[in-house]
């Protein structure tokens, strides 16, 4: 067939002309290998392949001898992933197609987050050591192997503990994100899947494992532990920033100045005289947060807010950064969300919240989720306004984060008159 064609792929190692026959078989080693040190400062790759002419079942069944097929894997395996997009001599340098190889790419790390992309990284590297561990090759997806794999996901055998339904659904859905960047699809409606996840959730699923709602006396008690250094005061704005808003973790780190201030930025603030207005890039899409202004200086979200920014003297970019080793100045370099965790960690150890526990218990019962969830228990308002400033599509969720509200207070028992 002489018609020309265009075959793009995202997300995998370079494509040349003539390639041999079963090509991703191929490339499987180099995914399961190289997925990890993608996210060390190694960039996914967009690549167009043009050719002439398409090749025909005979050109491509005798491609290459099994010897040089041998010779071809290992070369691939061996393929640096930052290797140049290479195209024809007769659109190369033109320029056009450049830029719209490097606008794709932009696109293309932009339909996930980080997290998102690390975390789907990770599956793919388990699922092809553990394919390389059982004599499998995990290209093309074989229903009946991944059936094998989440059986032995919840089974914990070997040294590896069996893990939680939701930790494994979260696999499934990474290794389904994995397949269709390799030109894969996973059918998860097949039985070989659908019917032992069914299973594992019909024998395994559990409750889901909440964590502690921070209250207000607790936030209070938080901190109260900062000193009023540099530091202390960015804490100090994360940590009732956070609450007032009832904002994720990832973001508040995300918040910059003004809008379109840095690339990866998730939102940006606006200080008004009554509070201020954060409008949010959020899982469920762009949202506004009104946090008005506090009663008591000491735990007022937007002054701590206005006392970190003019302290730190910051004015554009990121809202929360770093500081120096000293902590005598702020750097440009965005906080990770890891960071609020251990903060709210760390002050709940200060502040003797849960004291009767043991230190390791209190740990791992506050996370950044409980800065959410303390909003959504402690706000003595109509749950409507809790649901909005959470960002939650519906009050069943909202009720999910209220540890403390009266589940009685409705008692449809005596209304029915018993």
């Amino acid at each position: 067939m002489t018609k020309a064609y265009i075959t793009t792929a995202l997300f995998a190692t370079k494509i040349h002309r003539n390639r041999p026959a079963f090509p991703y078989r191929i490339m499987s080693n180099k995914f399961a290998l190289s997925d990890a040190k993608r996210y060390a400062g190694k960039q996914f790759n967009v690549i167009a392949g043009f050719s002439e002419k398409m090749p025909s079942e005979t050109e491509k069944s005798t491609s290459a001898p099994s010897g040089k097929l041998a010779d071809a894997r290992v070369d691939e395996r061996d393929q640096d992933e930052s290797d140049d997009i290479a195209l024809p001599s007769h659109i190369a340098g033109s320029g056009t197609l450049d830029r719209l190889v490097d606008t794709a790419r932009d696109y293309a790390r932009a339909a996930a987050s980080d997290n998102t992309l690390k975390a789907y990284a990770k599956d793919w590297a388990h699922f092809t050591r553990w394919c390389r561990m059982k004599g499998a090759e995990p290209l093309p997806p074989s229903p009946e192997m991944i059936g094998l794999y989440l059986a032995d996901l919840a089974s914990g055998s070997g040294p590896s503990p069996a893990l939680s339904v939701s930790t494994i659904d979260r696999r499934l859905s990474g290794l389904a994100w994995n397949y269709a960047q390799r030109g894969f699809t996973l059918d998860r409606k097949n039985r070989h899947i659908a019917t032992v996840l069914s299973g594992i959730k019909r024998k395994h699923a559990r409750p889901p494992v909440q964590k502690a709602a921070i209250l207000a006396e607790d936030i209070r008690a938080m901190v109260a532990t900062l000193p009023y250094d540099l530091r202390g005061l960015r804490d100090r704005a994360i940590l009732l920033l956070g609450y007032a808003g009832g904002l994720r973790r990832s973001e508040i780190v995300s918040l910059d100045v003004h809008k379109d201030d840095t690339a990866d930025g998730g939102g940006w603030i606006e200080i008004m005289e009554k509070g201020a207005l954060l409008t949010l890039n959020a899982k469920t899409g762009w949202r506004e947060v009104e946090i008005g202004r506090g009663s008591s200086e000491q735990t007022c979200p937007v002054q701590a807010l206005e006392q970190w920014l003019h302290f730190a003297k910051i004015d554009f970019g990121p809202v929360f950064v770093r500081t120096s080793r000293d902590g005598k100045r702020a750097t440009e370099t965005r906080l990770n969300d890891k960071h609020v965790a251990r903060l709210i960690k760390r002050t709940v150890l200060d502040a003797g919240i849960r004291s009767e526990l043991p230190e390791k218990d209190r740990l791992a019962l506050f996370s950044g989720h409980s800065l959410r969830a303390g909003l959504a228990s402690s706000a003595e308002v109509d749950e409507r306004y809790v649901q909005k400033q959470l960002g939650h599509a519906s009050a069943e969720m909202t009720r999910r984060y209220q540890r403390r509200r009266d589940r009685f207070r409705v008692n449809l028992t005596k209304a029915a008159g018993l």
